[in-house]
């Protein structure tokens, strides 16, 4: 690593290794910088992003997956800016979510100006997909989940699901609201999730601040905000980055740490930060880290499926669009991201797709075009003139019941071993937000934790 001078003339007293280039460790790296660290960020693959960047497919840029931020996450709209990103994404003036239904009926989800939960009264009461009836039952249980406590173990114990039954909520609402929030958010269906995940989306997102939920998204293809601006606010923070240069194992010594990189020689550092999945961080951890690997284990995982097509002509005249009584959940308009000149593209997100995970590319098309020409009219005289699928098949952990207890913090048993990534427990759910959220606590963790050049380090309770 090259060392650097600290303001005034001092030497660096810490050398950090970030394991991990996904944005948990894009922003760890960046906040260990700016303390006067000597940083290297070690990426297995040949770019940065984790699990939201690009590819080349078709001659299409495509994005492997939909992924959309709110104004509440503000983490994450810092990192943006910390990157000199934030002209690449569209923020909405105010939430305004259209919903389509076949045959040709559309509802809208808006917010007024009204304070919270007041804000969104006016938009349901006129809500298409539900009877009166169930628009009232609906606005008392959004009341009684504002009293939920997302920290509480009994609520994080119990199922959303089993939740809603008990407060009187239907199959017809659970559609056409709360499964059509939830299931992005959490990457389950509402009878999988825990509760108090739940409730933190909800109260977060839609119940407390009336502007929390105006939706983001980016307007280029994520490689250019995730990959290309990232490595370039690296570099100039002074951060060494290496691509396809994975970590086999983190090995504590007396003096810090020994990372063995396949093929090449090893990283010695005082600090080292996972910032990895928590199934290749439960291979890499260390004997004395403190940490269950069954118990990371128990977190599971849930797969997100994407679509992507291409139509010779627009068939959807919306930046993008949920789906109700149809398998499309969401849609989302990619043309110009992709810089396509003519046609139309849209990508179809599909989360919790445990069963769309199992079909083939020719099952996927011949259940979802017919579906797309239902909601889209204009669909059913387009040519489709591409069709492919992308599958993460461990896009998210499970945030079921229980899931909470865990989810560990950054802190290890051994200081200066700290974990990152939206696994660890920063409340939120596996979103851009929490992954951010998790770097810059594993950053302040390690700056603080990893003893000085020739100090000892002692194993810690945690």
């Amino acid at each position: 690593m090259a060392r650097r001078a600290q303001p005034g003339g001092g030497a660096v007293v810490k050398r950090v290794v970030v394991v991990g280039g996904g944005l948990a460790g894009i922003t760890a790296a960046l906040d260990c910088a700016r303390e006067h660290a000597e940083v290297t960020l070690l990426e297995s693959r040949g770019r940065l992003g984790g699990a939201a960047y690009s590819f080349v497919r078709d001659g299409i840029v495509a994005d492997n997956g939909q992924h959309v931020f709110l104004r509440c996450c503000t983490a994450y709209r810092e990192l943006l800016g910390q990157i000199d990103a934030s002209e690449l994404v569209e923020l909405q003036p105010r939430l305004a979510i259209p919903v389509l239904a076949p045959g040709g009926k559309v509802g809208w989800l808006r917010r007024t100006g009204l304070p919270a939960p007041l804000h969104l009264a006016s938009s349901l009461m006129r809500y298409p997909f539900l009877s009166v009836a169930q628009r009232a039952s609906l606005a008392r249980a959004m009341n009684a989940l504002r009293e939920i406590d997302p920290n509480d173990p009994a609520a994080d114990a119990r199922s959303f699901g089993d939740w809603l039954s008990e407060h009187r909520q239907g199959a017809p609402a659970i559609e056409a609201i709360w499964d059509l929030i939830a299931r992005p958010t959490l990457n389950l269906l509402t009878g999988d999730a825990s509760l108090a995940q739940a409730a933190y989306v909800f109260q977060e997102g839609l119940l407390t601040d009336p502007a929390a939920g105006d939706v983001g998204y980016a307007r280029v293809p994520l490689g250019e905000i995730h990959d290309v601006a990232a490595r370039r606010a690296l570099a100039q923070a002074g951060v060494e980055v290496r691509l396809r240069a994975g970590a086999v194992a983190i090995l504590p010594h007396d003096d810090g740490f020994r990372v063995e990189i396949s093929g090449v020689p090893t990283l010695c550092a005082e600090a080292v930060i996972l910032a990895v999945p928590h199934h290749r961080a439960a291979r890499l951890l260390p004997p004395g880290s403190g940490l269950d690997c069954s118990r990371l284990a128990r977190l599971g995982t849930s797969p997100i499926v994407n679509l992507h097509v291409v139509y010779d002509r627009p068939v959807l005249g919306l930046p993008f669009a949920a789906g109700v009584r149809t398998p499309v959940q969401w849609v989302f308009d990619r043309t110009r991201g992709a810089g396509l000149d003519r046609g139309q593209y849209l990508a179809v997100s599909l989360s919790a797709a445990d069963a769309e995970l199992d079909m083939t590319g020719d099952e996927l098309r011949a259940r979802f075009l017919p579906a797309l020409a239902e909601l889209l009219p204009t669909a059913r005289e387009a040519r489709v003139e591409t069709f492919f699928v992308t599958r993460e098949h461990a896009a998210t952990f499970r945030a079921a019941p229980g899931a909470r207890a865990l989810r560990p913090g950054p802190r290890t048993a051994i200081p200066g071993l700290v974990l990152a990534g939206t696994w660890t427990d920063t409340g939120w759910p596996a979103t851009m937000e929490g992954a951010v959220r998790s770097g810059r606590a594993a950053a302040r963790e390690a700056m603080a934790a990893a003893p000085r050049r020739g100090e000892s380090r002692t194993a810690v309770a945690v």
